[in-house]
């Protein structure tokens, strides 16, 4: 069985999300053929980098798009040539993919650049994609900037990188460079609601906000939470997806940010006793705490970051956030979140993980 994020994976620039103005510019390269012979993709993992160099390898060599001119102001691969079929299914001789990670010395490059240096075998254009550049060694690095600087015309070379600050300037500035961020929250939902409406899984939507918030901005990491729950449970509910993850929901953390607001200092403690108890994670509870008070206090100060909040987060957690800026005391919520800074340090390190979590939510409420 297909995993959902190979299943799933765009097969069109237009399905890319979260990079628009990237796919703006290869699309408009493409409708010009003024495609690059190098680029350079560095930023968050599960951004869309590898998609993206697949999609080029595609556009490159989509065979209608060579032939038809009116195809072509589109911008886009058809998916149903010889070679976009092919490029698909992983199965074409012309695009070779790398991985720096395990094959980064000089050797391997020479040998990469002796088969660049061929002409294509069935297609228009070699697409040569090395993924995570930045492991290649210095010599390789070396071997890699002589064919950037003389590459054969029926080439490109595609770069991708989580670590843009260790591929060398003079091989960087031989690419064009486009930075992918981390994608927001709420596309993240989105796509995977896309998924659970097309698998027909029946599914709690603060679930699926709980596994994009776990994915960290990555739709490979998200839908592959997803494939595993989803394998394991007929319903993809809050209480799964805490379990499986061992990280609570967004209700949880502003639940309790209610309790402190009131100052109910008994009922905060029972609020992280619980979570506790549960089996989660209290580390990871008291980071997602200590960043929910950062979009707090950065909401009461700027309330015009409520137009960039509703891009990243959900109605509902914007609507919370919102709420709790007009309700905190600036002062001394700026010094819980000192405190709990203080205590998430030493949380990291503690046989007692919960104690210094309690201290901190103690000396708040008690003062």
């Amino acid at each position: 069985m297909l995993a959902l994020y190979r299943k799933y994976r765009p097969k069109r620039f237009e399905d890319v999300l979260g990079q628009e103005s990237i796919i703006r510019i290869i699309r408009n390269a493409a409708k010009t053929d003024r495609l690059s012979h190098a680029y350079l993709f560095y930023g968050a993992r599960g951004s869309g980098k590898t998609t993206t160099a697949r999609l080029i390898a595609k556009i490159a060599n989509c065979q209608k798009r060579l032939t038809d001119a009116d195809f072509k102001k589109l911008g886009e691969p058809c998916n149903a040539c010889h070679a976009c079929i092919e490029i698909d299914s992983g199965n074409a001789m012309d695009i070779i993919e790398i991985d720096a990670a395990s094959t980064r010395g000089i050797d391997d490059i020479r040998s990469l650049k002796e088969g660049a240096l061929l002409s294509p075998s069935s297609y228009a254009y070699k697409v040569f994609i090395i993924d995570e550049v930045h492991q290649l060694s210095k010599d390789a690095f070396n071997a890699l900037l002589k064919i950037l600087e003389e590459p054969p015309r029926h080439a490109i070379f595609i770069l991708a990188t989580t670590e843009y600050d260790k591929v060398p300037p003079t091989v960087a500035s031989r690419a064009q460079r486009f930075h992918f961020k981390k994608v927001p929250l709420k596309e993240l939902v989105d796509k995977l609601k896309k998924i659970v409406s097309e698998e027909k899984i029946a599914f709690d939507e603060e679930a699926l906000e709980l596994i994009a918030a776990g994915a960290d901005g990555s739709f490979r990491d998200a839908e592959s939470l997803l494939d595993q729950i989803a394998t394991m449970e007929e319903t993809i509910s809050v209480e799964s997806v805490e379990r499986i993850l061992g990280r609570v929901a967004f209700s949880r953390v502003s639940d309790l940010v209610d309790l402190i607001i009131t100052k109910d200092l008994a009922g905060a403690l029972a609020n992280i006793n619980s979570i506790h108890e549960d089996g989660h994670n209290i580390v990871q509870f008291a980071k997602d705490l200590i960043h929910y008070y950062r979009r707090v206090l950065a909401i009461r100060f700027s309330p015009k970051l409520e137009h960039d909040f509703r891009q990243l987060y959900t109605s509902r957690e914007v609507d919370t956030i919102l709420r709790h800026g007009k309700a905190v005391d600036e002062r001394s919520t700026i010094a819980l979140v000192k405190a709990l800074i203080v205590a998430y340090t030493e949380m990291r390190y503690s046989p007692f993980a919960i104690v210094p979590l309690e201290l901190a939510l103690i000396e708040h409420l008690k003062t």
